[in-house]
């Protein structure tokens, strides 16, 4: 332990008898220890010590109250190798010596102290205690690396999903910013569910991407201004099945698993009358219920060259009406407590 930390090291002693307490606190100033506080009155004691930092107790146990015992049952939170406890007490009985260690002393010596032996043992309490700061300290920088590089790691994911959703916005009149409202909208209502932190923010990463298989539909459907004919519209839903092959990633990304899925079954409806497999009520996987919800209520809010957006009023009545019919009632119901929420997330998102 460089001597500078040493000196810098933050002892106190706790000794009822003044005797006692001037003895410990010279001896430990002549070891080179710079910070030494002591105490006569055990309160007073207790009181600067879960005030302040420390590194190592010098505490007698036959005190008046609070007694030593007491005192450790009162730090009996602290961080034992960091703060490091010495008895140093005239009960020499084992049950004395058993209950000390027990509510937490790291060492016990016995009065008369012998001088040399407390002093080395000072300095290797005061070395294990350095020593559990600096590992704890190379602990708190390489966990706030991780930190860093996973941020960037989530900056690149949502580089390469803007990148992907803009693809496919380009054959199909989508800003960007509709499909970031989807991802943050979907969040918000997994949130609401109690779902997971982890999945929250793996379906806002997963949501932007659910139309991406629009890349595979030739323009003149895709891009057609008026009603499609049959023929068209059974190529038009051939893009769920398109964006999960272009996601599909079994076993190698939990990102692109979930967004594969909701590219494959956003388009489902609650009563079994949505495509590609005409899946009904919980055979839809949740996230796709989500983002069913998330995509038609920013559809019909947003303007297109094609159409005005709906207002707020009757977009929402809308959504409560297909309740049990395009939606899951469950998540109707949720979006409709979330309302004035989703609506401030299309303010902070609009539309160039």
């Amino acid at each position: 332990m460089p001597n500078e930390v040493f000196r810098q090291a933050r002892v106190v002693v706790i000794d009822d008898v003044q005797a006692n307490l001037r003895l410990l606190e010279s001896s430990l100033r002549t070891m080179g220890l710079g910070q030494v506080h002591g105490f006569s009155d055990s309160a007073l004691g207790l009181e600067w010590l879960q005030q302040n930092p420390w590194d190592l107790l010098l505490l007698d146990l036959d005190m008046p109250a609070p007694d030593g015992f007491a005192i450790l049952q009162a730090l009996s939170e602290r961080d034992r190798t960091a703060q490091q406890v010495i008895l140093v007490t005239a009960l020499g009985d084992a049950a004395s010596r058993r209950r000390g260690l027990d509510l937490g002393g790291n060492d016990y010596l016995t009065k008369p102290v012998d001088l040399p032996e407390l002093l080395l043992r000072v300095r290797n309490c005061l070395q294990l205690s350095y020593a559990h700061r600096q590992l704890e300290q190379e602990r708190a920088a390489l966990e706030e690396r991780v930190q860093e590089r996973t941020a960037r790691l989530r900056d690149s994911y949502q580089a390469v999903i803007r990148a992907l959703a803009r693809a496919a916005g380009y054959k199909d009149n989508e800003t960007g910013n509709h499909i970031m409202r989807i991802g943050e909208t979907a969040a918000l209502m997994a949130r609401q569910i109690g779902a997971q932190e982890t999945w929250v923010e793996l379906l806002r990463l997963a949501a932007p991407m659910h139309d991406v298989g629009k890349i595979g539909i030739p323009d003149h459907i895709l891009l057609k201004p008026g009603k499609l004919t049959p023929e068209e519209f059974d190529t038009m839903k051939q893009h769920a099945r398109i964006g999960h092959a272009i996601l599909a990633d079994r076993g190698h990304s939990s990102l692109l698993e979930l967004a594969a899925e909701i590219a494959l079954n956003h388009h489902e409806k609650w009563d079994g009358s949505g495509y590609p497999a005409g899946l009904k009520g919980e055979e839809i996987p949740i996230s796709a219920r989500i983002v069913a919800l998330c995509d038609v209520y920013d559809a019909l809010r947003s303007s297109r060259p094609y159409k005005q957006g709906w207002s707020a009023e009757k977009t929402q009545a809308f959504i409560l009406e297909q309740s049990g019919k395009h939606f899951d009632p469950k998540g109707v119901e949720i979006m409709a407590g979330l309302f004035d929420e989703i609506e401030r997330i299309r303010d902070s998102l609009r539309d160039p």
